[in-house]
Parts: C-alpha cells; structure tokens; sequence
C-alpha cells in the first residue's frame, strides 16, 4: 500500500452526496442519452473556455478525429505533431488519411519545439496540431506568426490543459479548433470517457455537429455519413458539478506544484519546468528529468511514494510511424521523465514528504550541487 499513492480517483470526486444524487435521478426518469444536462454543460464549458461554440463527444480521439476531419484539407496532406504526446494526436492524423510529420520537444516545458516547426513546414503542410502537455500551454503567440499567410490550420490538443491559460486566454481558442479529453484521470474528468470540441467557427461546429449524430441534427436530418459520438447524460450532469469547482482544483494544484519548485530547485541533477509567468499551468502532471530516473523511481517506491512515466517513449520510436530523421531533444527522453503525484487531493504535507525523499536520494547518492 502507497504511503502516497500517484492519484485516487473516489477521492478527487466533489461533492459526492449532490453527483449521486444528480446521477439517481436520472436513472429513475430514464434520462441516459442528451437533453438538458448535455446542453447545459456544452454552454458551461463554452464559458469556462470562452469560446462561441461548444460540441460535447465520445472522448477525446474523436475530438481529434473529428477536428481533422472538420477542416476538410486534401487527403495525403502533411500535419505537424509533435513527437511527445499520447498516440491518439497522431493517429488522428493517420485515421483521416494523412500523413504525420513529427517535430521535436521543447524541453523547457514539454511542448512542440517552435524552432523545429519552422524546420517541418513545407508546401504539403495543411495543420499543425499543437498539444498543451502537462497543463503546460505551448507558446502559441510564436506559432500562430511561424502559420501566418501559409494556409496552415491550427489544431489544439487540450487534453490535458482543462483551466490552462496565456495571458488570461484560455488555450484551445488561439487556433481553429481545440479538443478535450474528460478522460477519467484528466483535471476535469468523468465517470467513463467524454470529450469536446471548442471552436469560434459557426462552419466546424455546425459540421461537427452532424458529423457526431450520423451526418444529423435531429433523427432522419441525415445530410451525409457520420458516426455515433456523444457524451452521455450522467456524465455531462457529473461534468456540471466538477466544473462549477473546478477553480479551487486549478488552484490547488498551482499551489503544490510551488513546494516542488521551491523544494528542489536547489538540485542541479533534476530538470523542472520552466514557465512564462504570464501564463497559467493546469498542471496536470509534475514531471521531473534526471538521467537517474530509473534509480531514483526504484527509491521512491521503496518509500512507497507512487510514480509514472508519461510517456516511456517518443511517438517515432515506434515501429508502426514513419519517423524521418532522428529528434534530437526528443531522443531517449522517455528515459528521463518522471511524473510526481500531483492533485487537489493531496496535501502540503504529502508533497513535502516526496522532496524530502528526492534530497535524501540525491544526497545518498554523493550528487551534491
């Protein structure tokens, strides 16, 4: 048993006696599939992302998937994607028939290398996708000049970047589209899997909306072949509830991610993030870099304080993509990174204990500074 376990799941959920409540009431009046609640979160969420358009969906692949399909680009043309991020970016990609160029990491914060995408942009490019990794928000400002006058969509993976902002603007509204995961372990997560997509565009979201209901807004409205993606009704009621809190989980989060930068700064073997303070990190995950990560996770278990790895390896490491040329901040990054519990529901205290631990190894290990 974890003296810090890495997340719990039952733990994260607010105010519990309300969502079951919430979810007992519409199990007895047969409320599974849209209406109000639905709606209502896609207005919500709208809001809280301050974007003109809301399109709640499955989860967070068909959020992608959609996304490209929506910007309706040549098949065979070149999306830029960067190597460091969950499969489902890229293969959104492959499933509308195009094909993945990768880009490197910026290793301050994890997201796309904007002097490689200077390098990847080429007369096949039609989209980039950009992924706000860790809650992290990638350096859009740079991006949307390197696009500028190029006919280049701009795509925004917010999977992980629930309440992550620049300068007070909310990440997923800088591009064409942006998408989301409601994915369990997000920041904002459901009971089961959920997505959406943003957009200011009436054109992508009137598309997406058909696109998600079989090519319909309504039943028999079929205007081409679509596919069966919606959020269902309890989850988007449990999404309401979370979302009305969700201010206090962004700002709890901040506040431990500060005793990790405070407690190890002093560590020149370890590699934290390096933030504008201009924007706002959801922090989603605390990832750390050491090349004594395997020694130092091994350590840390002995002292039964959970870790992950996310993500063991870069997308071009497998065998499946065609790579191109070798990244060269990417390369073996996936041997380096470690993530740190990290979450609303842990306290001070925990997160002393795993800086505490972390010195202790550090020190151990005649690594002095």
């Amino acid at each position: 048993m974890a003296q810090v376990k890495f997340t719990n799941l039952y733990k994260l959920v607010p105010q519990k006696k309300k969502i079951f409540s919430k979810i007992n009431f519409l199990i007895k009046n047969s409320k599974f599939i849209g209406g109000k609640e639905v709606k209502l979160f896609e207005k919500n969420f709208a809001n809280f992302v301050g974007s003109k358009n809301c399109i709640s969906v499955a989860n967070g692949t068909d959020a992608l998937e959609m996304a490209v399909k929506s910007l309706k680009i040549k098949k065979g043309s070149e999306i830029i994607v960067p190597v460091n991020t969950w499969i489902s970016t890229a293969e959104a990609v492959l499933a509308n028939n195009h094909k993945v160029v990768f880009c490197d990491v910026n290793l301050e914060d994890y997201s796309i290398c904007v002097d490689d995408l200077k390098k990847k942009i080429s007369s096949r490019t039609r989209a980039v996708i950009i992924v706000h990794l860790y809650g992290n928000p990638a350096d859009m400002k740079t991006i949307k000049k390197i696009v500028k006058n190029k006919n280049i969509k701009i795509i925004e993976d917010c999977a992980q970047a629930h309440g992550t902002k620049i300068n007070n603007k909310h990440v997923g509204t800088f591009g064409d589209i942006g998408t989301f995961s409601f994915f369990p372990g997000k920041n904002l997560g459901a009971f089961g899997d959920g997505g959406a997509i943003v957009t200011n565009s009436n054109k992508i979201y009137n598309f997406c909306k058909r696109l998600k209901n079989h090519g319909a807004l309504k039943k028999y409205d079929h205007l081409f072949s679509g596919r069966n993606s919606r959020l269902d009704t309890i989850n988007a009621a449990t999404l309401n509830i979370k979302l009305a809190n969700y201010r206090i989980v962004i700002l709890k989060r901040n506040k431990l991610a500060n005793v990790y930068f405070k407690e190890l700064k002093n560590i020149n073997e370890i590699k934290m993030f390096n933030l504008n303070k201009k924007n706002k990190s959801s922090f989603h995950q605390f990832v750390i870099r050491t090349n004594l990560r395997n020694s130092l996770r091994k350590y840390l278990s002995k002292k039964k304080i959970d870790t992950l790895i996310h993500y063991p390896y870069m997308l071009n490491e497998l065998k499946f993509f065609k790579s191109g040329k070798k990244l060269k901040k990417a390369y073996k990054l996936g041997n380096k990174i470690l993530s740190l519990p990290i979450s609303e529901e842990h306290s001070e205290k925990e997160i002393k204990f795993i800086t505490k631990s972390i010195k202790f190894f550090f020190k151990k290990n005649n690594i002095t500074n």
